[in-house]
């Protein structure tokens, strides 16, 4: 019988994949772990089971055919800078401990686009890994002892996908509180509309998943973003379109807004969504480049239009 862990089971990338191969019977046995139930119930035809990357992962037996190792802290902010550490770490050896003691021979890794660092210019697999966080730093640390366990033994095949910021039906991110925002009047440009962002949508991600188990390479590092990065004015522009609303957007200098999301969050005890890390964040350029799915033939299914249309037929209460 076939069988799979999905560590992270319980989070966004987890959850979606988990649906995605119940939905096509892929593995006679799918296992998500995570540290906590779920918010919404797992898929149909997969089963959930409590478990903490921290520690020694006791899995009652299990011998996948492949682990998925999506388990992380990346929220930032809302860590203290050890907890990247102990858990992406931590986690990280845990893992690829117990591929080994359960002859797992394929295990697929999430890092991310933060393992780049600043990213004033477009960045590909082969630009220089500079990271600047304790989260990119802990995810780059991450991809090195997911290599040392691929190469400690002869069979063993590892991919690595470096996502960019993910978004879609049920992921209350970045892109769905911008539609908010321009839905409600109040978006406003962080210093310039000109930043280019790359974004990845959920069902594109998981197209890449696919097309990469398929591939016999022993070792694979790939960016996922959708293939053209816009500038934040044309995202807007897009959000806008889509809305059928043409709702002023300005752009205001990020001082201010840095000293506006410190009084937003002096005012709710600190329970704004608006944070001036995420002031910060949303100012900075992120210019990803796709090159390896691309020079392998990968064909993504999605632009943010066409991602904004697929999301709207899922969950059109997003966007009400």
């Amino acid at each position: 019988m076939s069988s799979c862990l999905i560590l992270g089971g319980g989070g966004y990338i987890g959850g979606n994949w988990a649906r995605r191969l119940a939905a096509q019977k892929r593995f006679d046995r799918i296992v998500l772990a995570d540290v906590r139930a779920p918010a919404q119930p797992p898929a149909t035809g997969t089963e959930f089971v409590e478990c903490d990357v921290r520690k020694p992962l006791v899995l009652g037996g299990l011998k996948p055919e492949w682990i998925f190792n999506f388990a992380a802290v990346h929220r930032e902010p809302g860590h203290a800078r050890e907890e990247y550490f102990d858990t992406n770490l931590a986690g990280a050896k845990n893992v690829c401990a117990f591929a080994g003691q359960s002859g797992c021979k394929n295990i697929f890794f999430t890092s991310s686009i933060a393992v780049y660092g600043a990213l004033d210019q477009p960045v590909t697999e082969a630009s220089r890994p500079y990271p600047t966080t304790p989260y990119g730093i802990s995810k780059l640390c991450a991809e090195l002892i997911h290599k040392g366990w691929r190469r400690s033994e002869a069979g063993r095949r590892l991919c690595i996908c470096r996502p960019g910021v993910i978004y879609g039906p049920g992921d209350p991110g970045n892109i769905l509180r911008m539609i908010r925002a321009i839905r409600k009047g109040y978006f406003v440009f962080p210093g310039s509309k000109h930043l280019r962002k790359s974004y990845g949508y959920i069902e594109g991600l998981l197209d890449s998943f696919e097309f990469i188990m398929a591939r016999e390479e022993s070792q694979l590092t790939y960016n996922y973003v959708e293939r053209e990065t816009e500038t934040l004015g044309t995202l807007v522009e897009i959000i806008q379109t889509h809305l059928g609303k043409k709702t002023p957007a300005f752009t205001a200098p990020l001082p201010v807004l840095v000293a506006m999301a410190r009084l937003a969050q002096l005012a709710t005890g600190g329970r704004s969504p608006v944070h001036p890390v995420r002031v910060r964040k949303t100012a900075s350029s992120t210019h990803v480049v796709p090159a390896t799915l691309l020079q392998l033939g990968f064909k993504f299914r999605f632009d943010f239009t066409d991602s904004l249309k697929d999301w709207a037929k899922k969950t059109p209460e997003d966007f009400f």
